[in-house]
Parts: structure tokens; C-alpha cells; sequence
């Protein structure tokens, strides 16, 4: 069984970086065809993609984050890290991990974490 699990401050200062990790087990991250995503849910508001990072190391992120977000990982941990700088309590939300799978034209989140929230507040 696959099992994604974040973890990080629950509290973030404006204008600091938020720095979340998410440890995977039952999976490697370097196995083709998976995408190891990261996802956010504000209040009020649907999930929002942030970006992810590739079975090779390879990133891509949301436009209108792009700027402030850097996600990297750590193969020997089986883990990838969320970077998001100068936050706003405009970050607030609940953030998750996911793995997207893109095979034989299946394409689909199959796999999450159970999410946890972030709070940007001084």
C-alpha cells in the first residue's frame, strides 16, 4: 500500500518560508510514470495545483506560483520537499501530497496524503 504523509510548521510568519516534507512509503519516487505532487486547499476555495516533481528529478510548478515555490527531494529518504517563499496569510490552507500516475492514458491522483494545515499568521 502506498502511503504519502506530510509533515511541517503548522505556522508560518508572513514573508517567511514554508517548508513542508513528504515521506512516501510503499513507492519510489523514481519510478517512471508517477508525478509527486504538491496541492493546497484554502478556506473557501477548491484545491489549487502547486506543482510537482518528476520520476527523474524534473520540476514544474503552477504560474502563478512559480516565482515563490521549489519543490526538491531526497531519494534515499524516499521524500520531496515543498518550498514556498514570502508567504501571505493568503497561503493559508490545508496542504497535501499526491502522486499523479500518468500510465497506459490513465491519468489520475491515486494516491494522497491526508493533508496537513498551514496557518500564515504573525
Amino acid at each position: 500500500q502506498v502511503r504519502l504523509q506530510e509533515s511541517g510548521p503548522g505556522l508560518v510568519i508572513p514573508s517567511q518560508t514554508l517548508s513542508l516534507t513528504c515521506n512516501v512509503s510503499g513507492a519510489s519516487i523514481t519510478t517512471n510514470h508517477y508525478f509527486w505532487s504538491w496541492i493546497r486547499q484554502s478556506p473557501g476555495k477548491g484545491l489549487e495545483w502547486i506543482g510537482y516533481i518528476t520520476a527523474i528529478g524534473t520540476t514544474y510548478y503552477s504560474p502563478s506560483l512559480k516565482s515563490r515555490t521549489s519543490i526538491s527531494r531526497d531519494t534515499s529518504k524516499n521524500r520531496f520537499t515543498l518550498q514556498l517563499s514570502s508567504v501571505t496569510p493568503g497561503d493559508t490552507a490545508v496542504y497535501f501530497c499526491a502522486r499523479y500516475a500518468a500510465i497506459h492514458y490513465v491519468y489520475l491522483y491515486d494516491f494522497w496524503g491526508q493533508g496537513t494545515q498551514v496557518t500564515v499568521s504573525a
